[in-house]
């Protein structure tokens, strides 16, 4: 099969003892990438080695057109020469132009503190795009083509097809360059094209993805050779489907219609041959290409699903030699001339894919027959009737039992996890018969708010989206296997039903992403609390899917900012998602400019989507300046503050222009979206304008722009001083955070918000995260009113009988989303880790594990989506994977483990070991590790019977400042010595129960006494 789209993410090494390499070489921070589509690529790689104190002190770099020439002699296209530095992160190239549509080697050489040189690292590649914007050059006159006569909306998706003879038969290499409006399957030569995953290759789902299709289209590159070996003709192949571009979900954007879009391919496939002659095949109007709509995809939709007519297939379309000649013409579609200006470019980071890996088996498998116990029971629904004898409740057996169904039947089928992608099925059965799968993430249970009997698979926070696979057999007696590709679902559960009786044989959860691959992991010794970090990563996977979406359900599944920004460190910290982050804000800067107010807002969705409003929503369009710090942060790399900063200045000048001298923020029509203790809308939007303000110093002084560090400091100082003097009270001397003047958000599930409290958790949380106090008195006072809020005891319930905290337990949280990924760090920065680790292990509600203690397998969109006790909340905004109350794993990374980032040497150049111990006891052993751009950080640690057993490993050129809880700082011992006096390692003090030591880089084993 074909490979392409170059692999992305950075592969890494253990090193061995006394050795020292170089690894995880990466372009634009992808591994190998193909459609490099940048003039000056960044390169980044890692230094690995056991040796404690490794740094580099130069690099040279050496790029070339094929890998003998990698030598310092033969290098034809760039030998960097040694440069004296320790960068190894973003570091550009600055060879002669690259050409367009070329394979580039490269490798690099570092040189270690002794002046040493390192072996040269393994040689890697990358392969530029058609280096062009304007969807012309490069592309060989292709143009975006349509099937002929085929009206918007008709049943069918169009397949279009090219066949050609090859001028000759030894093919030196082929690239397919392919994009479409809508959504597309390549062929070439009768396979499916697919892309290197892993130690293999696998699918795509929903290429090329979704952008703001007026302003900009990206197109993806694969290589095909192995497609075009031993071939004297060459077919080329595409399905089109619907997607993003033709469906509602894109109401009110520039490009939908009402009536319907016509879909679109564009391609190009360049082969060049043995002897360096070149051919190419390319998109154009006329009788070349072929289409019709008459095969088995009968129907597709982002949100309703699709359905597949087998008896329809036609066997050999995608293979040469098939006859088209009652097939219609192709006509150019009038994207170009509607948008003349939307740019066509390389996808600049990873595609969403099909992981085997994670796939999913059938943990139990419910034949139910009826429905019984109607009478009497919550609205009439009663409970499905079981069929003992076709019901398989253990897994080992579930995952590969075949079972018969009848009309009449409904099998429920439970893989064991929520996720999102499609399932693959196997069935035998009658030509005709008709097989409905509807994916759901619940069964119901008797609660009122159940749509069906008990047992059955719940889909009323699906809302208006049908989410329906249905697959039409052929009555292929070996069995027929399918699985959708034109569309994906978010699933736990399958409800199966046919018109006539099938065998179901075979099914599988296929599991879709673009968080390709898994570079940090935290483990407890606490079940609950694992649970709910599987939870996190798995909401993580199913919602960074192309773009980073808030669910991945119901009739929305859009990129919502606010969920975006307030979950990207811990996306970061997760997931190897630089790339996807970056590639988000340059879609975000393009909605800015479409669709925002006054085209100076982020908009609080992106792409622009059906639910887009230009409407002041801080927090939520504060994204645009968001990202980009997490990003730099995470990352080390200024390129996303300079590819952006001209749309962030627009967008802080903008609320300027608003507020004026009042030094107010725009309005926060979310405000803290979904808490259960209200806070005015105008404070949250405040409190992001001061949030904002001070990240943008922070980039502006890391560029280098001197006078902008300036601007925003002091909008910072006017921001603080005008949030103290209108929010902080101190009549009576005693202070209050009028948390409560302005309005509760406008419109909030369910109807009513309540009002907006004094106090409130989040209100706090802000005032302590940006300083907005005057005096450490002030500072002391709010610790103690956010300790009180939490804490909730009876006293505080009798003083505040009016407050929404009055119906919930002692130790439990108040926030919503814009509070939720401040909530733990806050409390542990201001000495009330105690109170962070409480939060942790509450299962009241609300509270992280009350979902996990009701069964969640992902995170969900609100504390109370559902319970044993109450059933499903609000059916209106009610998604079970939502990941961004998954937040809290930040403070897992950088406060529980101890792995920190240090924003003053962003990238983990040098970073802070801070664990956290459990002061309840529930927890007793941390493992965690991050691969950062320096290489892998470890932080382990288990504390028993008094005594602290820390592991750390901190990467070559870079450095820790550890800081470890101990009773007396000489008990602190690597090796039975102290760890003061080992090599390299800088002793800086004990304080507070916590010795500080500054670590070169290596492997620390170390014991200390506690308390």
């Amino acid at each position: 099969m074909a490979g392409g789209v170059g692999g992305g993410g950075t592969a890494w090494a253990v090193p061995l003892p006394g050795r020292t390499s170089v690894a995880g070489l990466t372009v634009e921070h992808r591994t190998n990438p193909l459609g490099v589509d940048t003039a000056r690529p960044r390169f980044g790689w890692r230094t690995v080695s056991a040796v404690r104190g490794r740094r580099q002190t130069a690099y040279r770099i050496l790029v070339a057109t094929s890998p003998d020439r990698l030598t310092d002699s033969r290098a034809d296209v760039w030998n960097s020469g040694r440069v004296t530095s320790p960068d190894s992160v973003a570091v550009r190239y600055a060879g002669p132009d690259l050409r367009p549509s070329t394979r580039y080697h490269w490798t690099v050489t570092v040189w270690d503190e002794h002046g040493r040189a390192v072996p040269a690292a393994p040689t890697a590649h990358f392969e530029t795009g058609l280096l062009s914007t304007d969807g012309t050059a490069g592309w060989d006159g292709a143009r975006w083509i349509t099937m002929g006569g085929k009206e918007p909306n008709s049943a069918g998706a169009p397949l279009l097809r090219h066949e050609t003879a090859l001028k000759q038969r030894q093919v030196r290499e082929a690239r397919l360059y392919v994009s479409a409006l809508g959504v597309y399957d390549a062929y070439v030569n009768g396979h499916r094209v697919c892309v290197p995953q892993g130690e293999g290759t696998t699918l795509e789902l929903l290429a090329p993805g979704w952008t703001n299709y007026d302003s900009t289209v990206n197109y993806l590159t694969y290589d095909v050779t192995d497609l075009m070996a031993g071939r004297g003709r060459v077919t080329l192949c595409a399905v089109l489907g619907n997607g993003w571009y033709n469906g509602r979900i894109s109401e009110n954007s520039a490009y939908y219609a009402a009536d319907g879009n016509r879909l679109a391919l564009k391609a190009k496939l360049l082969i060049r041959y043995a002897d360096g002659s070149r051919q190419t095949i390319v998109t154009a109007p006329g009788d070349d290409w072929r289409a019709t709509d008459t095969g088995p995809y009968r129907a597709d939709d982002i949100y309703d699903g699709q359905t597949y007519d087998a008896r329809k297939e036609l066997p050999g379309w995608t293979a040469s030699g098939f006859d088209t000649s009652g097939w219609a013409g192709v006509e150019e579609h009038d994207h170009a001339t509607r948008f003349p200006d939307a740019k066509l470019v390389a996808c600049p980071a990873d595609s969403a894919r099909l992981m085997p890996e994670w796939d999913r088996a059938p943990q139990s498998v419910t034949v139910c027959t009826g429905v019984t116990g109607q009478d009497g029971s919550p609205g009439d629904k009663g409970r499905i009737v079981v069929d003992a004898s076709r019901t398989i409740t253990d897994p080992a057996e579930a995952a590969t039992a075949a079972v018969t169904l009848h009309p009449g039947d409904t099998a429920v089928i439970d893989l064991g996890q929520n996720l999102v992608g499609v399932p693959r099925y196997t069935l035998r059965g009658p030509a005709g018969a008709q097989v409905t799968f509807e994916p759901g993430e619940m069964l119901n249970d008797d609660s009122a708010g159940a749509d069906g009997p008990v047992g059955s698979v719940y889909r009323a926070n699906l809302r208006t989206a049908k989410a329906t696979s249905t697959y039409v057999l052929k009555g292929d007696p070996d069995g027929e296997t399918h699985q959708d590709s034109l569309t994906f679902y978010g699933f736990r559960y399958l409800s199966v039903t046919t018109t006539d009786t099938v065998t179901l044989t075979e099914l599988t959860g296929r599991v879709a992403t673009s968080a390709l691959r898994d570079i940090g992991t935290v483990t407890t010794d606490d079940p609950e609390v694992n649970q709910l970090i599987s939870n996190v990563r798995w909401g993580q996977r199913g919602n960074y899917l192309w773009v980073p979406t808030d669910c991945p359900q119901r009739d929305e599944r859009c990129g919502w900012t606010g969920d975006t920004q307030l979950f990207s460190l811990t996306g970061l910290y997760n997931a190897d998602a630089v790339a996807f982050l970056s590639h988000f804000q340059d879609t975000l800067i393009d909605s800015q400019r479409v669709y925002g107010a006054d085209g100076a807002q982020f908009t609080w969705i992106a792409p622009g989507a059906r639910y887009n409003q230009p409407v002041p929503a801080s927090g939520w369009a504060d994204c645009g300046v968001v990202v980009p710090w997490t990003v730099w942060q995470m990352s080390g790399d200024t390129t996303i503050i300079d590819r952006g900063w001209t749309a962030m200045t627009k967008y802080l000048d903008w609320i300027r222009q608003r507020t004026g001298d009042t030094y107010a923020g725009q309005g926060a029509v979310f405000g803290d979206w979904l808490a259960f203790q209200v806070t005015s809308t105008q404070l949250i939007s405040d409190v992001y304008y001061g949030y904002s303000a001070r990240l943008m110093a922070d980039m502006a002084r890391a560029t280098g722009r001197t006078a902008e560090t300036r601007t925003y400091e002091e909008l910072f100082t006017h921001i603080k001083r005008a949030f103290v003097t209108k929010y902080l009270s101190t009549e009576d001397g005693t202070l209050t955070l009028r948390s409560s003047l302005g309005e509760a958000p406008p419109w909030t599930p369910g109807g009513n918000a309540g009002e907006p409290e004094d106090d409130s958790q989040t209100a706090l949380l802000w005032a302590l995260e940006l300083g907005l106090y005057d005096t450490e008195a002030q500072r002391r006072q709010l610790v103690t009113l956010l300790a009180e809020n939490i804490g909730n005891d009876a006293a505080y319930k009798a003083a505040h009988p009016d407050s929404t905290r009055v119906k919930y337990a002692e130790n439990t949280l108040s926030v919503g989303f814009l509070g939720v990924n401040v909530l733990a760090p806050v409390l542990t920065d201001e000495g009330r880790v105690d109170l962070a680790y409480a939060l942790l292990h509450q299962n009241a509600m609300p509270s992280w594990l009350y979902s996990v203690d009701n069964g969640a397998t992902t995170v969900w969109e609100r504390w109370n989506s559902y319970s044993k006790e109450d059933g499903f909340g609000p059916v209106d905004m009610n998604s079970f994977n939502h990941y961004s109350y998954g937040a809290i794993m930040e403070w897992m990374y950088e406060s529980m483990a101890g792995i920190a980032k240090d924003p003053e040497h962003p990238g983990f150049r040098h970073f802070f070991l801070r664990p956290h111990l459990d002061p309840t006891g529930r927890i007793g052993q941390v493992a965690a590790s991050h691969l950062s751009p320096y290489g892998e950080i470890v932080s382990e640690w288990t504390a028993k019977d008094g005594r602290l057993t820390y592991r750390a490993v901190v990467p070559a050129n870079s450095t820790a400042t550890l800081r470890l809880p101990t009773a007396d700082p000489d008990t602190v011992r690597e090796d039975r010595s102290p760890l003061a006096r080992a090599e390299g390692v800088e002793y800086l003090g004990f304080a507070d129960g916590t010795a500080s030591y500054r670590l070169p880089s290596g492997r620390y084993e170390v014991t200390s006494a506690l308390a």
